[in-house]
């Protein structure tokens, strides 16, 4: 046979085994690698140890803290001690404020001091703090129906948890609706699932139309006593005193590590969770444990030698419990990459047992996605399904990049959000290594395919 026609088959050989390999299911072509992932995830408690050291050192990490700074300082150093690349923190303007001493106290009818805790960007009281008979209401209907009662009194709403989402609206808004009808101060029963006399804090937000008055949560058990009382016919009074006050805006930094893409390397894979965290606990759970496993699943990557064609960006986001600043303050700092980001992950529902991701995007990248968790069966974390990206990836959503929310066992983690509960000890060493492997099959596989996911239309923003 000619050497020109031998070489002429071969070509075409080749051509034909190349384009039935570009072919090949996702969860075909990758379960080798996907396999080596999983097996580095879980064979020890190193993304845990880590973390513990973390929370352990630095503590709670609340945006404008020196506590959030010294622990970014940290996380970059380990981070190169890693190998990894373009470690960098992108600086970001955020809100400071600061909790300052509070206290509630039951003054009728009896004297007993209150389980409260401010709500995130509440003003404080005067000096003297606020006395005043309590109004007890379940929804914001029942306070329109009492709203006559509520003049220049403390108004309490004592609404059982549903669901997050249904739930924290009294939180976000019942200062400004107490305010509205005449109230000197809010309350409201904690934002929780379960309780064991730990209030939970959180943002409010405050309408500019009308006063902005003080506002905690109390502990689930004395928002209930409190509710008790007033059903029998007695008074109920409560001297509330709180020095909260917002400081200038203070710099903070979103944190960033790569391994840079072998062939396509301005396209992006972004993962990561929140760096900062509420001032109290230690932000183990929320979302600590977040940053932590976004983070492992990249230094995996590197470690064993995976090297995507795109480059994979593990972001640590600064303020994303009380002003969201890491996630705008991304987008703005790479507004000219969205076009070329692929996917954008987050977790920030603790690191429990994974199930599998929530998606955002285009049901044609949806079937793709559902392919890739496929290779996730072995640790029951396979599941794909659309539902809302995470906060600091919703900038990015937005702009139109497909989204994934990790998915977990979330049983629990309202026990615990936002309270002095959220510490090291609600994990488990092999959950966190399950969620590790989870997000590192994600990010490889997707910035390793030879496709592209296909994208919806950004929504106007």
């Amino acid at each position: 046979m000619p050497v020109h026609i031998r070489a002429a088959l071969v070509l075409a050989a080749l051509l034909a085994s190349s384009a039935a390999h570009a072919q090949e299911p996702l969860d075909q072509r990758y379960r080798a690698d996907a396999n080596r992932l999983i097996q580095a995830a879980l064979a020890d408690s190193f993304a845990y140890n880590r973390l513990a050291t973390m929370v352990d050192r630095f503590g709670n990490r609340l945006s404008g803290s020196e506590s959030l700074e010294r622990t970014i300082d940290w996380v970059l150093d380990e981070m190169r001690r890693d190998g990894l690349q373009n470690v960098r923190g992108e600086p970001v303007m955020v809100p400071h404020w600061v909790r300052g001493d509070e206290s509630a106290e039951l003054i009728s009818p009896r004297a007993l001091p209150l389980h409260m805790i401010g709500l995130g960007m509440s003003v404080g009281t005067p000096p003297g703090g606020i006395t005043a008979d309590v109004l007890v209401v379940t929804s914001f209907a029942d306070l329109a129906a009492h709203a006559a009662e509520a003049r220049g009194k403390i108004v309490l709403f004592d609404v059982p948890f549903t669901s997050y989402r249904e739930t924290v609206a009294y939180r976000g808004g019942g200062a400004s609706a107490a305010a509205k009808v005449g109230a000197v101060a809010a309350l409201i029963r904690s934002v929780a699932s379960a309780s064991m006399q730990n209030p939970h804090t959180g943002s409010l937000r405050y309408d500019t139309t009308v006063a902005r008055i003080p506002a905690a949560a109390l502990s689930v058990e004395d928002a209930m006593m409190l509710h008790r009382i007033q059903s029998r016919g007695e008074r109920v009074r409560v001297h509330l005193s709180m020095n909260a006050r917002l400081l200038p805006e203070a710099q903070s930094r979103n944190v960033v590590a790569e391994i840079v893409g072998s062939e396509r390397p301005d396209e992006v894979v972004v993962l990561g969770g929140h760096i900062d965290s509420w001032d109290v606990g230690t932000g183990a759970m929320d979302d600590g444990g977040g940053v932590v496993a976004a983070w492992e699943a990249v230094r995996l990557m590197q470690r064993l030698g995976l090297h995507p064609r795109r480059t994979v960006r593990v972001v640590a986001w600064t303020n994303e419990e009380n002003g969201t600043r890491g996630g705008r303050g991304y987008l703005a700092a790479h507004r000219d990459q969205v076009g070329r980001h692929m996917l954008a992950m987050e977790s920030d529902n603790g690191v429990f047992k994974p199930f599998g991701f929530r998606f955002q995007g285009s049901d044609s990248a949806l079937a793709v996605m559902r392919q890739v968790a496929r290779l996730l069966e072995p640790i029951g974390a396979g599941k794909m399904e659309k539902g809302d990206g995470e906060a600091d990836v919703g900038p990015l959503i937005a702009a139109g990049v497909p989204g994934l929310g990790l998915d977990v066992d979330g049983t629990r983690y309202f026990h615990y959000h936002h309270s002095s509960a959220d510490t090291m000890d609600k994990l488990d060493p092999r959950d966190m290594a399950e969620c590790v492997a989870a997000m590192a099959v994600m990010a490889y596989v997707v910035a390793d395919m030879p496709g592209t996911l296909v994208r919806e239309t950004p929504r106007e923003r």
